[in-house]
């Protein structure tokens, strides 16, 4: 592309034999492309020998140009191009479209040099590796790669999503970026917010979220330590997948009414399993169900391994296929006792014991990505010429960004207060204290990414509504969003958790 030219030699190629046009200072030939042009010839031949940059903006985005890059053929003479090209990595100079502990002008008492270690390691491995596949299997439906889930293995990704603990200790985490004995919870948060910029919905929930929530029982609760360990290593290394299969058609934040039964055969060696469960992510490909089950007086879970007896089905949901939503059968399934998870009858501890966590973990991933809305809309507004102006010179249309702004800044600090408190807090105190505030943060997320989904929509119009091109970002966020406000805990059910643990701290105070 060493090729230069002026303006006057680009306006000669405005004939159907050769048409070239400018975008950003670049040189584009397209004579050879026009008839492939998904949005037809006549668009391309109104531009030919011209410079096509605020059409080509009000059209596509950026990322169009890396994918023809082939077509380029030079650049205007004494002109440099002035659009960013962002390479695998790169921290956005958009305003407010990185946390303020990102942002060269801003200081956090929260953040060390190993956090910055980890955020830049994770980012260039999540552009270089996830992204790609993450928008090819969001599309096609298919599941998460074994070549990618060993590439998550091999760095410690797998490893450090399931928050700080032993398990991390001697693990090689992301090339020595940070050692496993220093992971603590914002770690864990950079992790979680820079894995979702993939900006796929269901592959990221396909992306093995089933082991995020379902291994932490193995680890806590199996009594079996060589068989505890052996388990780990499997889902670990990906050889294995699991997931945790709780909600059933009957009950969903409703846990206690469960119907799965488990019934225990006269030798007490084993436990007879029937029932379905429904809306399991990652239930279709996964090897190990931990499986919440009523036994005779009360809850229990069970590690139940596919096998005989057990049929999967996928659920089709508003994100991709690529979750591996399932409806789950069991039928008559053999189980041995060994396989029980912590007490039996006393199961409701073994599941509450991980949600604190859970609801945490996709408190930071929606806040992440109603961020990226933001980035998303305030490039937009910049680019889009409308009534003969930017959209953002519309006072209305800065209001909803102001608007945005502030719910993804206000829930992003106290997503950092509450993860001080679990890094100075052990697990017991955790779960007396936090439950409630975690609650009402994930409640308070997933309140602002209803608003910021819906305010979004109409900063794009009908762009927003179109799986593909500009507002492909925003189409996907106002789809799914809500998968976030009734997994691990419907809104209301949170909400009201959060005021009932305020209620039993609450003293004979008066007005």
């Amino acid at each position: 592309m060493s090729q230069t030219y002026t303006r006057d030699e680009v306006a000669k190629h405005d004939t159907e034999d050769s048409l070239w046009f400018v975008v950003d200072s670049k040189v584009y030939d397209v004579t050879d492309f026009v008839d492939a042009h998904p949005g037809g010839e006549s668009v391309l031949r109104q531009v030919a020998g011209q410079d096509a940059t605020a059409a080509f903006y009000n059209l596509h985005r950026h990322e169009v140009l890396t994918k023809y890059e082939d077509l380029c053929v030079g650049t205007i003479e004494g002109e440099k191009p002035q659009v960013l090209t962002p390479k695998p990595g790169d921290l956005s100079t958009v305003p407010y479209a990185e946390p303020l502990w990102l942002t060269p002008a801003y200081k956090s008492p929260y953040y060390n040099d190993s956090h910055h270690r980890l955020q830049k390691a994770v980012r260039v491995f999540t552009d270089t590796y996830v992204v790609p596949e993450a928008q090819a299997r969001e599309a096609d439906g298919k599941y998460v790669s074994q070549e990618l889930v060993k590439r998550w293995s091999e760095k410690g990704i797998l490893h450090m999503r399931l928050g700080p603990g032993k398990h991390l200790h001697g693990v090689n985490l992301m090339d020595g970026a940070v050692k496993g004995e220093e992971f603590d919870y914002f770690h864990d948060m950079i992790v979680s917010q820079e894995s979702v910029r993939a900006n796929a919905r269901g592959f990221q929930d396909g992306s093995l979220s089933g082991m995020v929530i379902g291994l932490p029982c193995i680890m806590n609760y199996m009594e079996d330590e060589k068989r505890k360990k052996a388990i780990m290593d499997e889902v670990f290394s990906g050889d294995k997948k699991m997931c945790l299969a709780i909600t059933e058609a009957f009950a969903g934040s409703d846990v206690a009414g469960l119907r799965t039964t488990a019934t225990k055969t006269p030798d007490g060696k084993h436990y007879i399993v029937n029932g379905t469960k429904k809306w399991i992510t990652n239930g279709t490909f996964c090897d190990y169900f931990v499986t919440g089950v009523k036994t005779d007086k009360g809850l229990s879970v069970l590690l139940i391994e596919r096998g005989e007896g057990v049929e999967t089905k996928p659920i089709k949901t508003s994100y991709s296929l690529a979750a591996g939503t399932a409806y789950i059968t069991f039928d008559n399934v053999k189980v041995p006792a060994e396989n029980l998870l912590g007490e039996e009858n006393k199961g409701i501890y073994v599941i509450l014991s991980n949600f604190n966590h859970e609801r945490w973990t996709m408190a930071c991933a929606t806040t992440r990505q109603s961020r990226t809305v933001v980035e998303e809309c305030l490039k937009w507004a910049h680019q889009r010429q409308v009534f003969g102006k930017r959209l953002i010179e519309q006072p209305v249309i800065r209001q909803k960004l102001a608007k945005m702004i502030a719910l993804c800044e206000a829930n992003q600090s106290w997503l950092e207060t509450i993860t001080y408190q679990m890094c100075n807090m052990p697990y017991r105190q955790q779960s007396q204290h936090l439950g409630g505030p975690i609650g009402l943060l994930k409640m308070s997320v997933t309140r602002a990414a209803h608003e910021i989904a819906d305010e979004a929509v109409q900063i794009f119009g009908g762009r927003g509504l179109t799986q593909s091109g500009m507002g492909r970002v925003v189409e996907m966020f106002h789809r799914t969003y809500k998968f976030d406000a009734i997994l691990g805990g419907a809104e209301e059910v949170l909400g009201d958790l959060g005021v009932r643990q305020a209620m039993r701290q609450m003293p004979n105070a008066k007005l």
